[in-house]
C-alpha cells in the first residue's frame, strides 16, 4: 500500500511540474533578472501553432541579432490562444495579462517592452506618430517597412543598442515579408 501512496505522489508531483509557470511568476522572474543585468523585459505572448510568432523568436535568435537582444532584454514568453487539445501548454493568467496590457483582439505575436520594475514602457500597438492615445495596430513581427521602422524606435527607446545593431536588425526582419 505504501508503495501505491508513494507512486501516486510521484506521479502527481511529475502532473504539477508539468503544468507551464502562472504569467505572474513568469512576469517576475523575468524583472528579477532584468534588474540583476540591468536590462529590460522583452515579454511575448505566442503559441505553438502561430507561424509569426516562430518568424518572430527566429528572427530575434537570428546569430546576426541574438546578442543584441541579449544584451539589452531579458527575454521571456507567455503562450495563449492555444488549440483546445494543447491548452495546457498556456500559462496561467497569460490571456489576461495581454489583455489588461492592451492586447485584447490583437492577435499574436503581441509584445510589452518594461523596465526591471515591471513599468510598461512600450507594446507592439502601432499608433499613428505624436499620439499615444489611439489604439494602434499589432505589428506582431515586424515585416513591412513601416512595422520595422517602428520597432525600431521601440529599440532605440528601450534599449541601448547602436545605429549600426539597429541597421543590422531591420535588415533582418525586412526579410520575413520575403517569406
Amino acid at each position: 500500500m505504501k508503495i501505491v501512496g508513494l507512486l501516486i505522489g510521484v506521479l502527481l508531483a511529475g502532473i504539477v511540474a508539468a503544468q507551464p509557470l502562472s504569467a505572474d511568476v513568469v512576469f517576475k522572474k523575468a524583472c528579477e533578472q532584468a534588474k540583476q543585468e540591468n536590462k529590460n523585459v522583452f515579454l511575448m505572448f505566442h503559441a505553438s501553432w502561430c507561424g509569426w510568432c516562430h518568424k518572430m523568436d527566429t528572427s530575434m535568435n537570428d546569430p546576426e541579432c541574438k546578442k543584441m537582444f541579449d544584451d539589452n532584454y531579458v527575454i521571456a514568453h507567455l503562450v495563449v490562444d492555444e488549440a483546445k487539445d494543447k491548452k495546457d501548454l498556456e500559462n496561467p493568467g497569460a490571456d489576461k495579462m495581454r489583455n489588461d496590457f492592451g492586447g485584447k483582439d490583437q492577435g499574436i505575436p503581441y509584445w510589452l517592452v518594461f523596465d526591471s520594475n515591471g513599468k510598461l514602457l512600450a507594446d507592439s500597438k502601432m499608433r499613428k506618430v505624436g499620439t499615444q492615445i489611439m489604439a494602434g495596430d499589432n505589428v506582431g513581427c515586424p515585416a513591412s517597412e513601416k512595422e520595422v521602422l517602428y520597432f525600431l524606435s521601440v529599440l532605440r527607446k528601450t534599449s541601448k543598442m547602436s545605429r549600426e545593431e539597429l541597421e543590422i536588425i531591420q535588415k533582418r526582419f525586412r526579410k520575413n515579408e520575403q517569406h
